[in-house]
């Protein structure tokens, strides 16, 4: 049997999605709960990886193995509470052919930048939220935005390391809005390159600070230099939030 898992996680205790060794991962954790409640052995497979300290509200997972089949799947996101952690919850799961893939068969994702922008921290948001205490102008970084969507070659926006040699990608919308002083970068694309979303978050947040020119940006894009774009903004403020088939 194949069950599809949707699940949502708070990253700050992991090392990301994906196993490493001696590291604790969303995936070792989960799966080790699972195999624990069903008693047998699973493969979990995700739909992306995550960095370090990255959280996700909405990410999928299958697993696979001797399930009986009657069990009831919808009463797993209850029955699963005994044995996971409180910063892992599993919100949904269902059975899937055995021809389906969770990350193949993904159409886009949806990620999201959270900005505190006050003077004060706030301890509450520790570790969930970016700290950036300028002054931030939301709608003038929405219009900037604007030049990352459509199809182009982000290689410039990737960081040193991946070994992906296809650098071209496709970004749906790009929205930067404001709700009182929380700011939400959000952008969709069918795939992201290494720490894409952080440093394309960091290059508007240049934008802002005059230190690049929003006028400049399809041509940073087209450069493919990295040393043009913006810092790497840390992970705690990056969330996974919609991932579509």
């Amino acid at each position: 049997m194949k069950i599809l898992l949707e699940i949502a996680f708070v990253g700050s205790a992991y090392c990301g999605f994906q196993v490493q060794e001696n590291a604790p991962s969303v995936q070792r954790t989960l799966q080790d709960a699972l195999e624990m409640f069903f008693a047998v052995p699973l493969a979990l497979t995700g739909c992306s990886r995550t960095d370090s300290k990255v959280h996700a509200k909405q990410f999928f997972c299958t697993a696979e193995g001797e399930i009986p089949e009657n069990f009831p799947l919808d009463r797993l996101p209850i029955a699963s509470r005994a044995f996971l952690p409180r910063d892992i919850a599993i919100l949904s799961a269902k059975e899937v052919p055995a021809s389906f893939h969770v990350r193949y068969d993904v159409q886009y994702k949806e990620y999201e930048y959270r900005i505190l922008n006050t003077a004060a921290t706030d301890p509450f948001m520790n570790g969930r939220v970016y700290h950036y205490p300028r002054p931030l102008d939301a709608a003038a970084l929405d219009r900037a935005a604007a030049a990352f969507v459509g199809t182009h070659d982000f290689a410039g926006f990737m960081a040193a390391g991946s070994k992906v040699t296809d650098t071209v990608r496709t970004i749906r919308y790009f929205r930067v809005e404001r709700e009182g002083v929380l700011v939400r970068m959000r952008v969709a694309a069918d795939g992201f390159l290494y720490n894409m979303v952080r440093i394309l978050c960091g290059t508007l947040l240049a934008v802002n600070e005059g230190k690049i020119a929003a006028s400049e940006l399809p041509a940073i894009i087209a450069s493919r230099d990295r040393r043009r774009a913006g810092m790497t903004l840390p992970p705690e403020g990056l969330y996974l939030v919609k991932v579509v088939y």
